[in-house]
């Protein structure tokens, strides 16, 4: 057992190691950064009770003192890119080439003499690509991701704009549209992690819709979009030689693209019609936008193909898949009271089983005469037997869960179902009608005999002479 004036000594011995140690700075910490970033050294912990202060080498940088006020280096080398946080942390703007090759410290210094000194080290990280952005897809693209080492041995590896790990230093990539975006080169050392992003720009256009347009011969106005992303510019997109860009139509899967526009590269960007099918530019392709519109509905289903294609055989293309909601009547639109009528509401293929129809009649229809198709889908609809409160504007939409993605509208004109006594009369009439001609003409004809007769016995000789007395 120790007795009291051992323990004494033990703690005298102790406290003084500890003295010796934070003298002379055993602790050292690591800093990974790039010429030129914001970098920001925490102090260990804090020491809000006591004097701190900040070194490069020698050279003192800030302190704070017990009172909160502060100083930082005015000298032309630091001056306006030191600042110090509340916290003791000292924020470096823009680290140059030679701010790596001496140490920072941080100095605490406590009231009753003793003080503690930590070392920064500051290894410096190197990111490269090569060749610089923008690519086009297919392009060759090498990432480069070194860190100074000197002793140590940090773990190295890339994150994709996905997320996706990918361990070597040095990375080939063959360029995709995937690849657009931050790459990450990822240092790890003792648990400390630097990470320094580096934008890679893959030409490409803005992604199509993921569904099928929708539209009607009596829909909306129809917008088939295709754009350029913001961040990419026609100067980028000349620079690559850009070869041409237009628009086609396909209407079915094994038939011949049709030209609907070509874009006229020469200053200014001029869109130039082939067969535009009632479509038109949307903005000036200045703008970025390639979309078409259409004001008026149309029945032409099928692709619609926005290609940018380059010297070197690369082509950028967005395929937007438009579909046509059909709605027909059988025998047709005016019909007479009494007839059959057979309405049909589809898209030339069985709808799937998100999509549904909904029937819209005239407000005055009568629906308790309404039937379903054989298939029990409610794509056909009978009336056996129109009535006049059928006529009007019928209409069919098509629906994807509680979204309204199109509707088609026809007009019926029902005529009401003739009477017998009505079929007499109007018999009667034509018959009236008929004999009064007949008569009329008859009369015109006897008229015509007679004045060609009373003619013929006025004049029967060649020279007449009037009558009355005549000597001899």
């Amino acid at each position: 057992m120790m007795n009291v004036t051992e323990m004494k000594n033990l703690i005298q011995s102790v406290l003084l190691l500890v003295v010796l140690m934070s003298t002379t700075g055993a602790q050292e910490l690591i800093y990974y950064a790039q010429v030129g970033e914001t970098l920001t050294l925490k102090p260990p912990g804090s020491f809000s009770q006591n004097y701190v202060y900040w070194y490069f080498g020698e050279i003192e940088l800030a302190w704070r003192n017990t009172m909160g006020r502060t100083w930082t280096a005015q000298e032309s080398r630091w001056k306006d890119r030191l600042s110090l946080y509340s916290d003791d942390s000292l924020i470096i703007t823009n680290l140059q080439q030679e701010d790596f090759w001496t140490k920072f410290k941080f100095q605490v210094s406590r009231l009753h003499g003793d003080r503690s000194v930590y070392t920064y080290k500051l290894l410096k990280l190197t990111v490269s690509v090569n060749p610089p952005s923008p690519l086009l897809p297919g392009d060759s693209l090498s990432l480069s991701c070194n860190a100074e080492t000197q002793g140590l041995k940090p773990e190295i590896h890339w994150l994709n704009p996905q997320g996706v790990k990918r361990t070597l230093k040095q990375l080939p990539v063959r360029a995709t549209s995937q690849d657009n975006g931050h790459w990450t080169c990822v240092v790890t050392n003792a648990k400390q992690e630097k990470r320094a992003d580096v934008p890679i720009t893959v030409m490409d256009l803005s992604p199509a819709p993921l569904s099928p347009l929708y539209t009607s011969k009596s829909s909306k106005p129809l917008t088939v979009p295709c754009s350029i992303p913001p961040h990419i510019s026609w100067d980028q997109i000349k620079a690559k030689d850009i070869q041409e860009v237009h628009w086609e139509f396909i209407p079915e899967p094994d038939s011949s693209p049709e030209r609907l526009f070509n874009l006229s590269l020469e200053d200014p960007l001029t869109w130039q019609p082939k067969q535009n099918r009632g479509l038109r530019p949307v903005k000036d392709p200045k703008e970025m936008d390639l979309s078409l519109i259409r004001n008026q509905g149309s029945e032409d289903k099928g692709d619609y193909v926005c290609t940018l294609k380059f010297k070197n055989g690369v082509s950028l293309n967005r395929t937007v898949h438009v579909k046509v909601l059909q709605f027909t009547s059988s025998p047709g639109t005016e019909l007479i009271s009494g007839q059959q009528l057979n309405l049909t509401c589809n898209l030339s293929h069985p709808l799937t089983s998100d999509l549904r129809l909904k029937w819209v009649p005239p407000e005055q229809a009568s629906l308790s005469s309404l039937s379903l198709g054989s298939d029990g889908h409610p794509t056909h609809l009978t009336i056996p037997e129109v009535g006049t409160g059928d006529g009007g504007k019928w209409r069919c939409e098509l629906w994807q869960n509680v979204t309204r993605l199109t509707s088609a509208e026809i007009i019926l004109k029902i005529e009401p179902k003739l009477s017998v006594w009505m079929l007499v009369v109007i018999c009667s009439v034509t018959v009236i009608v008929i004999l009064l001609l007949i008569l009329i003409f008859i009369l015109y004809q006897q008229r015509q005999r007679k004045m060609r007769h009373l003619g013929r016995r006025l004049c029967q000789c060649k020279t007449p002479k009037p009558k009355g007395f005549y000597r001899t």
